[in-house]
């Protein structure tokens, strides 16, 4: 008879993990409180809040906060509650507070750093009990620690821990390309973002998106159509638009190929997966890019910046970064079968019109929620739930091509030929059970 609650140290084995990783609530609530609540997790970009009381809610693990900026400039993270009965202070997704929170239920105001501003009839009403201006307890309260990477705003809950920087090591090259690739250095958030609920666990997408074998099985369909179409363009005019290349890539790289691609997983469970789509066609909207790239840079560095070979960079628990396309995917789980992901996209300040509205189509084409791409994958997501509870195995396989991997100074790259191994769930789960781990 299969164990049906194994402890935590016996769930995640060198080549598989039980299922109820993916099924548990307890595991669920455990996960919450010791990586969602604990690490680096992404909030938002700063350019969400350009002006003094601009604000944007978000989603930490089980905790509502809030990401303002402050009359100093200074971007806080607050968690959205009042200290006084509890209720939230910003009901709204976003919007600009003006020069002060205030609450809706009794009217208490706090500062943009969250210090406690005024309690109406405090001197009448609080006399002689501890609500008072020198009580911490009165004040909104901040996020342990936060800390910006160029622009891309994180928060921790706890005090202790790496750096943010440390925390992202290597992975941090998804924040350095998506900039460095904007003649100006920076880049600047388009404000509205895709939302979409996906009926499975968390985890189930943070693997799929370095899942190399999948793309060319589950949308093989949309990118053969996607094919069909852009042959008969190029037989009429010479060249298709990029964007057909962006759907057809999913056929045209056929399985075998993916094997020919590699990934680099990292400590803390991120991982990279190189570049595999022709996105540097020499088209006059191209060239005109580089152009501007060169007058910024130097040809040297130009050079040094389009040749970077990545496709994701996956920041575990919880974002999926595809740099060359300027946009992002931030994972926040709602319930143990339960999930929503946001799907930002970017501008890179500086860069002609035509490439924003190129990585635009990507967004729209691969990423969006109407999208046959996105469909397919949230199809899987879900079965591979239903199918996780049901008793037809206790385990998951991440079996391919273990015991194959190649580790140098503490990263493993996959081998030689080994595109499509699972070595980066591997690694996720590594990272896992080492959170998990922490009472």
């Amino acid at each position: 008879m299969p164990d049906r609650n194994p402890p935590i140290s016996k769930l995640v084995e060198p080549d598989r993990v039980h299922k109820s990783v993916y099924t548990d609530e307890q595991l669920f609530e455990l996960e919450m409180e010791r990586i969602h609540e604990r690490v680096w997790i992404y909030c938002g970009h700063e350019t969400q809040v350009k002006k003094p009381g601009d604000y944007y809610t978000v989603q930490i693990g089980r905790q509502p906060m809030v990401m303002v900026r402050g009359a100093d400039g200074k971007v806080n993270v607050l968690y959205n509650r009042c200290p006084h009965r509890g209720a939230m202070i910003c009901g709204d997704r976003h919007g600009n507070t003006g020069e002060f929170f205030r609450c809706s239920y009794h009217a208490w105001t706090f500062n943009h750093d969250g210090k406690l501003k005024n309690i109406p009839m405090m001197e009448s009403g609080y006399q002689g009990t501890r609500w008072n201006r020198d009580n911490p307890d009165c004040n909104m309260k901040q996020a342990a620690r936060v800390a910006n990477y160029r622009g891309f705003v994180f928060a921790s809950l706890v005090a202790d821990g790496p750096s943010l920087v440390e925390f992202l090591g290597p992975s941090k090259i998804a924040f350095d390309d998506i900039c460095d690739r904007a003649p100006e250095g920076e880049v600047e958030v388009v404000p509205n973002c895709f939302r979409v609920i996906q009926n499975s666990n968390w985890k189930i997408f943070l693997e799929n998106q370095l899942d190399a074998l999948h793309p060319s099985v589950t949308h093989q369909s949309t990118g053969r159509a996607a094919r069909d179409v852009e042959v008969q363009i190029e037989k009429k005019t010479g060249h298709a638009p990029l964007a057909y290349h962006m759907l057809s890539a999913f056929s045209t790289v056929t399985i075998d190929k993916w094997d020919n691609f590699q990934t680099l997983n990292y400590p803390h469970g991120h991982c990279i997966l190189a570049g595999y789509m022709g996105l540097r066609p020499q088209d006059p909207d191209t060239l005109a890019y580089e152009k501007t790239l060169v007058k910024a840079y130097g040809e040297k560095r130009k050079e040094e910046i389009l040749s970077t070979n990545i496709h994701h960079v996956l920041i575990y628990p919880g974002l999926s970064v595809q740099s060359p396309l300027q946009q992002l995917r931030a994972v926040r789980p709602l319930g143990v079968n339960k999930t929503l992901t946001e799907i930002w996209h970017f501008r890179l300040k500086g860069a002609p019109e035509p490439i924003y509205r190129r990585a635009l189509a990507y967004y729209n084409l691969v990423n969006s929620p109407a999208t046959l791409i996105n469909a397919d994958d949230l199809e899987n997501f879900w079965k591979i739930q239903t199918g996780l509870g049901s008793d037809g195995g206790d385990w998951v396989s991440f079996a391919r091509h273990y015991g194959r991997d190649i580790e140098k100074d503490g990263v493993l790259e996959t081998g030689e030929g080994m595109g499509t191994s699972e070595a980066p769930m591997r690694n996720q789960m590594k990272a896992w059970s080492e959170f998990m781990a922490r009472a």
